[in-house]
């Protein structure tokens, strides 16, 4: 994770940022966050289960778990760990087992489901979150520039093995994963300048472009000079036409059978 993405993960909550799942808790369940990050919904979902269930955060990054745990220290029904899913073997089998936004990232996101699907109790349920980056939109348009770094982030991601249209190959994933009951219910993020919240939504591009912009360029796939292009005509698009915003997200949820 480059420096400064926590800022943009600590804006998130249960409520607002992954609303399918605060449906899906109960007081007294057994959930398991992957990929947790600095744990901003991880901390929303040990609310919803109460002191009667128990929520564990994982994260393969050690400093964004430090950042959580910190955070956190006030939680008798929370605990944050250094692990990645694929290669944990869990001492207890969880009610739940949620991952947000993380599979994109990832070059073998049906590995990671399938070691999701071990961490579950039979009956338990597995819910993953994700984007399909294909079909986000702007109103007004973005500026050239920004278009420009818009593709050549889609390219980086091709071309490293991630799934920039994951949220669509999601139902099929689960279902080869053995999971039955599966549902898809899509979870659009869209936000007009009225809404209460739009600054904070508004800031997730130019974020990118300030963080994961860096690794584009070191990696090959666009010069500095044009993400700094990027990110300084983003803000100003934004300050002066104040753009509607429509991320198209997926909630998929399915059942471990009995």
């Amino acid at each position: 994770m480059p420096p400064g993405t926590e800022q943009l993960l600590d804006a998130r909550s249960l409520a607002a940022d992954h609303p399918a799942l605060a449906a899906l808790l109960g007081p007294g369940m057994t959930v398991l966050d992957v990929g947790c990050g600095t744990g901003a919904i991880t901390r929303g979902i040990a609310d919803a289960v109460s002191l009667a269930g128990t929520v564990c955060g994982i994260d393969i990054n050690a400093d964004l778990i430090a950042r959580a745990s910190a955070a956190s220290a006030g939680y008798r029904n929370l605990r944050f760990e250094v692990a990645d899913v694929h290669d944990e073997r869990w001492d207890v089998a969880f009610d739940l087992v949620i991952s947000a936004r993380v599979l994109q990232w990832l070059a073998d996101p049906a590995r990671a489901v399938a070691a999701m699907v071990r961490a579950a109790r039979a009956g338990g349920t597995v819910a993953v979150l994700d984007y399909d980056h294909t079909r986000a939109a702007w109103s007004p348009a973005m500026p050239p520039r920004v278009q420009h770094f818009y593709q050549a982030f889609l390219d980086w991601r091709a071309d490293a093995g991630m799934d920039n249209a994951i949220a669509a190959h999601l139902p099929a994933m689960f279902g080869q994963a053995g999971l039955i009951d599966v549902t898809a219910v899509d979870q659009h993020e869209v936000t007009t300048a009225n809404d209460a919240d739009y600054q904070r939504r508004i800031a997730l591009w130019p974020g990118v472009i300030a963080t994961r912009g860096h690794q584009i360029v070191a990696d090959g796939w666009l010069t500095e000079a044009d993400r700094a292009l990027a990110e300084d005509g983003i803000r100003h698009w934004i300050d002066e036409s104040s753009p509607a915003q429509s991320l198209f997200l997926r909630s998929v949820t399915g059942t471990k059978p009995r």
